[in-house]
Order: C-alpha cells, then sequence, then structure tokens
C-alpha cells in the first residue's frame, strides 16, 4: 500500500490521479491533499476519500475547509508552510507534486530534504531551479520520477539501459491548435481558440503553452535536468498524431520509443506505482486507427517561446526562472484577453533582458529573480494595454 500526498488535487493531475488511486484502492491511500483556493472541490475529495489531513493554501479558505470537514477524522492546515511540514511526515511514502507554475517548488523541495519519493507533474520546479532540486535529491536520495508524458516516455525508455549510452533524447509534440499557422494568422487569435488542443485535455495555463511551444520549450529544461543531459542531446520533432510520446537514441544509433494513446492518467498511474505496471481499463492503441505517423521539424521562426525558451537553457542560471515568471504573467494576460497571442514571446523576451542575470543563484536568488521577473512583465503587459487606446 502506497500512502500518497498529493499536492493541487483539484487541477487537472491532481483530479487524474485520485481516478487512477480510486481504480486501485488495495495499492494506493490518500494520507494528504491540497489545493490553493478551490476549497469545494478540496472538501468533495476529502469527504470522498478520507486522508488524514488536508492543507488549503489560500488561508482565507480555512475556515471553510475546517467547517466542513468539522465531523471527520481529518486534520485540516492552511499556509504553504503548513504544505512543506505535511510533505516530510512519515507517514507519506509517495509526494505527487502537480501544483501548478512556480508556486510548487517550495513544497516539491521540502519533499526532497525528506528524501521522499516523488512523482513530479509541476515541470515548473525543474525549469525554475533544476540544479540545485537535483543536487539536493542526490544527497538526500530522493527518487523524482516524471510525470509528464514525455519525460515518462523517456524515464520508460532508459529502464535497463545505461545512461552513459544516450546519444540524444527527442521530445516530440503534438504542436498544438496552431500547427502550419504563420503569423498573420496567429496575431488574431484568441484564448478560446488557443484552448482547443487537438489531442490533449488539459488546464487552461498548459493548453495555452501547448499552442505557443513554451511547453515544450520548458520539457527541454526540465529533460535536462532531470536526466542530466548537455544542452545539445536534447531535440524537439513535432509529431501531430501524439502517440510517440518521446524518443532516446543511443550511442550504436538505435532508438526507443513509448508509444500509446494520449491519456495523462496512464504516466501518472506508471509514476505512482513504479516499477510494477498495473493493469487498468484504459482504451488501448490500435494500429490500423492510425495508419500513418508522421514527423516534422519545428517552426522555431513562428513559435518564438520554443526558440526563447532553449536560449535561456543556453544562457543558464537564473535565466530559466526569468522565463517562467514571465510566461506564467501573460500566458495570465491573455486569458483575460489582455495581450494578443504574438504579444506574449514578446513581452517575455523583454523580460529577460530586462532583469540582471545571475550565474549560479541560490534559492533566495530564484525568489527575488521570480518576484522582479513578474514586476517587469507587469509593466509590459499594463504598457501594452495603454497603448490599445
Amino acid at each position: 500500500m502506497k500512502r500518497l500526498a498529493i499536492l493541487g488535487s483539484t487541477g487537472s493531475v491532481g483530479t487524474q490521479a485520485l481516478e487512477v488511486v480510486a481504480a486501485h484502492p488495495d495499492m494506493f491511500e490518500v494520507e494528504v491533499l491540497s489545493a490553493n483556493s478551490n476549497a469545494t472541490l478540496l472538501i468533495e475529495q476529502a469527504k470522498k476519500f478520507r486522508p488524514n489531513a488536508v492543507v488549503v493554501t489560500d488561508e482565507s479558505k480555512y475556515k471553510e475547509v475546517k467547517e466542513a470537514l468539522l465531523m471527520l477524522p481529518i486534520k485540516v492546515f492552511a499556509g504553504q508552510k503548513a504544505l512543506c511540514d505535511v510533505v516530510q511526515w512519515d507517514t507519506v511514502d509517495t509526494v505527487l507534486g502537480a501544483i501548478l507554475g512556480f508556486a510548487g517548488l517550495h513544497s516539491v523541495l521540502a519533499a526532497v530534504e525528506a528524501g521522499k519519493r516523488i512523482a513530479l507533474a509541476n515541470k515548473e520546479t525543474l525549469v525554475v531551479a533544476g540544479e540545485l532540486v537535483m543536487q539536493r535529491a542526490r544527497e538526500k536520495g530522493a527518487m523524482i520520477i516524471p510525470v509528464d508524458s514525455e519525460h515518462s516516455a523517456i524515464y520508460q525508455c532508459l529502464v535497463g539501459e545505461d545512461i552513459q549510452r544516450v546519444e540524444k533524447m527527442i521530445l516530440t509534440a503534438s504542436g498544438g491548435p496552431f500547427l502550419g499557422r504563420k503569423p498573420n494568422y496567429l496575431v488574431n487569435v484568441k484564448a478560446s481558440h488557443a484552448l482547443q488542443h487537438p489531442n490533449w485535455s488539459m488546464g487552461a495555463k498548459i493548453s495555452i503553452d501547448s499552442a505557443t511551444l513554451m511547453n515544450k520549450g520548458l520539457e527541454v529544461i526540465e529533460a535536462k535536468w532531470l536526466f542530466g543531459m548537455r544542452n545539445e542531446q536534447i531535440d524537439v520533432v513535432i509529431h501531430s498524431q501524439s502517440i510517440i510520446h518521446s524518443m532516446v537514441q543511443f550511442t550504436d544509433g538505435s532508438i526507443k520509443a513509448q508509444m500509446g494513446l494520449p491519456d495523462m492518467k496512464l504516466p501518472i498511474q506508471y509514476a505512482l506505482a513504479f516499477p510494477d505496471r498495473i493493469h487498468n481499463d484504459y482504451k488501448r492503441l490500435d494500429f490500423k486507427d492510425f495508419p500513418k505517423l508522421t514527423f516534422e521539424p519545428a517552426d522555431y521562426k513562428t513559435f518564438r517561446n520554443l526558440a526563447i525558451a532553449k536560449d535561456a537553457m543556453y544562457r543558464g542560471g537564473n535565466a530559466p526562472c526569468v522565463l517562467n515568471a514571465a510566461n506564467e504573467m501573460v500566458v495570465h494576460a491573455f486569458l483575460q484577453n489582455k495581450v494578443g497571442f504574438l504579444e506574449m514571446s514578446e513581452m517575455i523576451e523583454k523580460t529577460m533582458d530586462s532583469v540582471d542575470f545571475i550565474d549560479h543563484p541560490t534559492l533566495e536568488d530564484y525568489q527575488h529573480t521570480d518576484a522582479e521577473a513578474r514586476i517587469y512583465a507587469s509593466e509590459f503587459i499594463k504598457k501594452s494595454q495603454l497603448s490599445m487606446y
């Protein structure tokens, strides 16, 4: 029986993780659930799964959650510090880190410090502070298993292999809803269009990141730290069918690929159950339904976010932290129709040029960089809005 702390249980990954748990009650037990501000769903989940504790990081929601669970033997906590405390409990075996964005960094680091097994769905943790997180994981004996479908695919391809024999890792990208489109089309794109991903069902933020290819850029940076690769060892290819989730090329020229229908519950289940492969009733891949699997190079010129992210990876230091903070700000603004689709890339670049570079940042440096980048990005968003009038 694996005892889980599911951080971000009300989000897309968190709710699907609970579906996996519900399907395998003999294997998984929920010890902790956490949410930011969705008190209603958190309460519903707590009543169903009866965890030892719940944490709502938005402290204004504490009273609502506490009163709703008053008659149940469930501890209720509030705030970021409480979240960092509960993931270190001895009663927690595995921590699913599914809190979106920079906000998920501290709780994952706390789990690392406690030497926990971590199913990592929060790619921003490694984008922002990959060097620091992986170094501490090695020192503390924490095991990090990726949940992102691309990194899960690579992880599966590496089982039984010598990492020193890896020549290249190839991340696949669907291309999103605007594959093949050019800037003269994208300039008029609205949030409602960008949210319509052709293959995956995801939350709003990651759907926009997929449409701009920033998601793939963030995944490239994550792969570098997660697998200890050099920058030039990571490539991206457009594979619109989303059947091959990623590939690993070895020094003898052979390539391994992990395949399957696009369903996030599969990599979630794999990460939670590893090293076991457990039965499920998910729909199986039938090759007759996919007589052609196609591949093409990514369009770095049109989808500039991918190029910007790769540049941040090569620059290193706090550059990926700036990239992530600026992206979070502009995506939020785009979802509110405050900036245009192509403007997002411009504002990210401007923010990266505005924040001072730090070659070897500390955790405090990352926190300061994140805050500073958000201030700059906010100013660029305001200026853009003022220029519209």
